[in-house]
């Protein structure tokens, strides 16, 4: 007898297999394109928004408003300042409008 190594439809079926991964792939990419990619892009929208109003909220002093709950917040400063610099560029402010924050 032989092995299957010998058998044509072994051949032929490695060759489907392969068509058939290949296809599961592109039918993945197609879905990921048309589904997923528009619902990431919502959440890193939202997720944006979100750390606005946080640095904001934060930094009230920095604008000139009193903040309410700096009591509570000031233990987030040091994580937020490099956000801090992303944020008041993304608002279209050149520097930021605290001397000595950033920039």
């Amino acid at each position: 007898m032989g092995s299957h190594e010998d058998d044509p439809r072994a051949g032929a079926a490695a060759g489907w297999w392969a068509r058939v991964r290949r296809t599961a792939r592109a039918a993945a990419e197609v879905y990921d394109e048309l589904y997923t990619a528009p619902v990431r892009a919502g959440l890193e929208r939202e997720a944006r928004r979100r750390e606005d109003v946080l640095v904001t909220v934060l930094f009230l002093e920095a604008l000139g408003v009193d903040n309410p709950a700096s009591a509570i917040t000031v233990e987030l400063y040091p994580e937020l300042l490099a956000a801090y610099h992303d944020w008041h560029r993304r608002e279209g402010w050149e520097r930021a409008p605290e001397a000595g924050m950033c920039c």
